[in-house]
């Protein structure tokens, strides 16, 4: 520096003591300045007090010589301290320069700024408010500093700068918050400490309402929430359990539909389950005005649902969230937008930033006419059954929502029940039984639905007449699902599919298939379940599948406690229903002839059973053939044949039962089956009293023409043979029998 330049007001020796590399020199020469800052201010001289904190500024603290710039920032400090309450009317120019300093790459001059900053600010107090941006960008950055000194001095200017802040009143927060929304996204964790510790202390500040803008940085809240820190993220959590206070107190002031979106948009494991717990409260608090954001939260939410035990309390939130919203959806959803003047704006999760601003004008007054988002939540549903790695619990979740939106609003939902119809077919093959269940649910609840009804169409044999489905007894008004006294257009539609999945996938058969059907039998109707399959396999033509299907149909009728009502109203053909529904099951039961003898069992229709045992000479005997024989024998001997088994007791008008018991056991090679049967038989008191004339033949409401069941029988057993025969490449001999 050029030392013969004129500084004055500042004397040779001052401006030789300021460029000194000693800082007992330099503060010397500081205390000189204090000293004629002081006349200064004495006199009221305000230009030449200008024109010293100007030199010290542009020819020392800007100065080229890193010596010169200590002494000009120790002597802007003198300055401060002469100046008293005054400095107030000079902080601009004193600040200035000591910020940019701040950038200095001499680690010791920084903190010389730091210092000189320091002792500013101290004698100004509350009036360096005004330029509290500049100040706290400056120490934003010194936070980070890697010279520990000047992280320690930075962090002590910052507390004073905190205790003037709590202190005054006239804090500008409206100036603030676009430079926290800026820095608060900084990756530096102490930067990050640094903007926690602030916004911390504006929060516990009572005149200052930094709710109204949490919005602004909730995002960035969450982002630091996820920092590998633990100490940054307890304070985070503490920051954000304070806003959530003050939440719950004044939720009539909080702008829930700005922020909702923030929150589902944050899947980190550190920060998910604060989400979560925020997102529970939003929902339990705001009430309506979050549904146009529910498939996104649907899509944070779900996923968490099949959490184990490690995330247990973030799998319980999710699970409060889930519920919550669920409850949000009422039948008024059903109603079309035009006309509940409703307006709905689908959000996404693409839609974060920036928040639409019809949201931000929803209060409490306008919550009600908040519309549902019913395509968005189908589509995020509809993703997750998709989805081969969506968890069982999550599974269950998609199949609970899609039950509760067919019962609150299903006119709109059957809008979309083609496109959901197929995948919930598949799911059918889940491996979970219980994910089975609430499928079965939802595909019941289409199926009977009043919002699907249109006219069922089917045959139940070759006329013309149309099949007439029954409602359980239990349906009434008053029962959770609406559905009426009659299946609607979807039941016809779900049984020929259900039957064409059996098909393709014969494992699922096997596996489930007695599961699925009986479940369907208590959730439906169990007449409405069997009069609709016979009739569809009536017309199938695999026809060993048929045989299959019929089997296992056979089983179920015979043996599932859900069939107790049905077989009770086949036991007796005496109205004309009971008849028709016989004849039904009878022309497709004929696929698998043990089948039909058990269902004429079942029936009482013994002659026929005899008639048709008969004919088992013709067929081709195979060892399933036999096997099936062997567990017709075994249900015989169980709980559902007593009656038949008391009615042996009865020989002089059961003729006809005990030949079919014969014929059976003829059939039978010298096996368990034939030796339970055979015992069966002697028990039956005085043989020589079995004659066919003089037999009271029980009543039946109308006569069925039971040549053309024998006849119907006849015609289907010759497809079967011909198909065997054509599978084999044999040629057709009627009269060749499997030899065992």
């Amino acid at each position: 520096m050029n030392t013969e330049k004129d500084f004055s007001p500042l004397t040779p020796n001052i401006v030789r003591a300021l460029n000194d590399k000693l800082y007992e020199k330099r503060k010397v020469a500081a205390l000189e300045i204090e000293k004629l800052v002081r006349e200064f201010v004495a006199q009221n001289n305000s230009t030449q007090i200008r024109h010293v904190i100007q030199i010290l500024a542009s020819e020392f603290a800007l100065s080229q010589h890193p010596h010169s710039r200590k002494g000009g920032l120790i002597g802007l400090a003198a300055c401060s301290i002469a100046l008293g309450k005054d400095s107030g009317l000079y902080l601009k120019e004193l600040i200035e320069p000591v910020l940019t300093c701040f950038n200095d790459s001499d680690s010791r001059l920084r903190y010389y700024a730091c210092e000189a900053l320091y002792n500013i600010v101290k004698v100004a107090r509350g009036a360096v408010l005004p330029h509290f941006n500049v100040l706290f960008d400056g120490l934003s950055k010194l936070a980070a500093d890697p010279d520990p000194n000047v992280k320690s001095g930075s962090e002590l200017l910052d507390r004073l700068l905190k205790d003037i802040v709590t202190e005054s009143n006239k804090f500008d927060l409206v100036a603030f918050v676009p430079l926290l929304r800026e820095r608060i996204y900084s990756n530096n964790q102490y930067a990050r400490q640094f903007i926690i510790s602030w916004i911390l202390v504006l929060e516990s500040v009572p005149d200052i309402n930094l709710l109204d803008y949490l919005p602004e940085i909730l995002d960035g809240l969450f982002q630091i929430l996820g920092d590998s820190s633990k100490e940054i993220r307890r304070t985070c959590e503490v920051v954000l359990g304070e806003f959530l206070k003050e939440i719950k107190k004044t939720p009539s002031s909080v702008k829930f539909a700005e922020m909702a979106n923030i929150l589902v948009i944050h899947s980190n494991d550190l920060i998910q389950l604060t989400a979560m717990t925020w997102m529970r409260e939003f929902i339990q608090l705001a009430g309506r005005v979050v549904l146009p954001y529910s498939s996104g939260i649907l899509t944070a939410v779900l996923p968490c649902l099949s959490y184990d035990d490690r995330k247990k309390s973030t799998k319980e939130a999710a699970s409060a969230c889930n519920h919550s919203l669920m409850k949000l959806v009422t039948p008024e959803d059903d109603e079309d937008e035009e006309e509940t003047g409703s307006v709905c704006v689908p959000i996404t999760l693409s839609c974060v930033l920036p928040f639409l601003p019809v949201f931000s004008l929803l209060n409490s007054a306008d919550r009600s006419q908040v519309t549902l988002d019913l395509d968005g939540i189908v589509q995020v549903l509809d993703r997750h059954l998709h989805d081969s790695s969506t968890g069982m619990m999550t599974r269950i979740s998609v199949l609970k929502w899609l039950y509760h939106l067919y019962i609150k609003t299903p006119r709109k939902m059957f809008r979309h029940t083609d496109s959901l119809f197929p995948m919930l077919l598949k799911t059918l093959s889940d491996e979970s039984d219980e994910v089975i269940l609430k499928d079965l649910e939802v595909l019941a609840e289409i199926a009977s639905s009043p919002a699907g009804q249109t006219d069922s169409s089917g045959s139940c044999d070759n006329s013309d007449s149309k099949l007439e489905l029954q409602v359980p007894d239990g349906a009434k008004a008053g029962d959770s699902s609406p559905s009426t006294p009659s299946m609607n257009s979807y039941f016809y539609k779900f049984m020929i599919n259900l039957l064409k999945r059996f098909c393709l996938e014969r494992k699922l058969l096997e596996n489930r298939g007695a599961f699925i059907i009986r479940q369907l039998c208590l959730l439906l109707h169990a007449e409405n379940i069997f009069h609709s399959m016979a009739d569809i396999l009536l017309k199938e033509e695999d026809l060993k599948f048929a045989s299959t299907m019929v089997q296992t149909l056979n089983t179920i009728l015979l043996t599932s406690a859900e069939l107790f009502q049905l077989r009770n109203q086949l036991k007796d053909l005496r109205t004309q229903e009971s008849c028709a529904l016989f004849c039904c099951l009878y022309r497709s039961w004929c696929h698998n002839p043990v089948a039909t003898v058990s269902l004429c069992f079942l029936t009482q229709n013994y002659r026929h059973a005899y008639d048709l045992i008969q004919k088992f000479g013709d067929l081709e005997v195979t060892v399933d053939f036999l096997m099936e024989v062997d567990k017709l024998v075994q249900l015989i001997e169980s709980p559902i044949f007593t009656y038949l088994r008391l009615q042996l007791l009865d020989v002089e008008n059961n003729p006809y039962l005990i030949k079919a018991l014969y014929g059976l056991l003829m059939l039978l090679p010298q096996s368990q089956a034939f030796q339970l049967l055979s015992h069966r038989l002697r028990c039956v008191p005085n043989p020589e009293l079995m004659r066919t004339n003089s037999i009271t033949m029980r009543p039946t409401y109308t006569h069925m023409d039971y040549n053309d069941l024998l006849q119907h029988f006849d015609r289907v057993q010759s497809k079967h043979l011909e198909v065997r025969h054509q599978r084999s490449g044999r040629a057709d001999h009627p009269d060749r029998k499997l030899m065992l």
